[in-house]
């Protein structure tokens, strides 16, 4: 549970109104410690999220508590100690996890604490094994090529029996 003061104070309501605000615009979350990241490297990384339609921002732990508290979106608590940042994804996310994944090896200072992908909360480990998988658009491709291959098949035979017969057909004929 969030740490809250018991006098109300209208600066840090508006943070966590912020927070709220920038939390409600992803609709699945990747943890990460990003404590020992240079600006530059920090900065790559923003620029290789943002080609897949997602923000990855830094916000104080206690207003991101008090925000997914308000959310009402529960188990992320875990995630929100130490220096945190927070990737906000609408789509693909297990590119974006691979992104991170693959940032993480080429700098190991990057750590990826965990995740909330589909109201399901996500450890390490499981994260991980998610960024392995194939993108939503390289599923719907694979799909369609297995329903296209057994058409082209048939066609192919088709014409090959039209191009034999057209061939054979001159022949028989004389």
């Amino acid at each position: 549970m969030a740490i809250r003061a018991k006098k109300v104070q209208p600066a840090k309501v508006e943070a966590i109104a912020a927070a709220k605000a920038v939390l409600e615009t992803g609709s699945d979350y990747i943890f990460a410690d990003y404590r020992g990241l240079t600006v530059e490297q920090i900065s790559e990384l923003r620029k290789q999220l943002r080609a897949k339609n997602c923000t990855f921002k830094v916000i104080k732990n206690n207003f991101a508590r008090i925000a997914f508290e308000e959310m009402k979106v529960e188990g992320v608590a875990e995630y929100l100690s130490g220096p945190t940042a927070v990737a906000l994804s609408t789509e693909d996310t297990n590119e974006v996890a691979k992104i991170l994944y693959d940032f993480a090896k080429e700098t190991p200072v990057l750590s990826i604490k965990g995740g909330l992908i589909d109201n399901e909360i996500y450890d390490a480990e499981k994260l991980e094994a998610f960024s392995k998988l194939p993108g939503k658009k390289q599923l719907i491709a694979m799909i369609m090529s297995t329903i296209n291959a057994p058409v082209q098949k048939v066609a192919a035979t088709l014409q090959a029996y039209v191009d034999k017969m057209s061939e054979g057909g001159e022949a028989a004929a004389e």
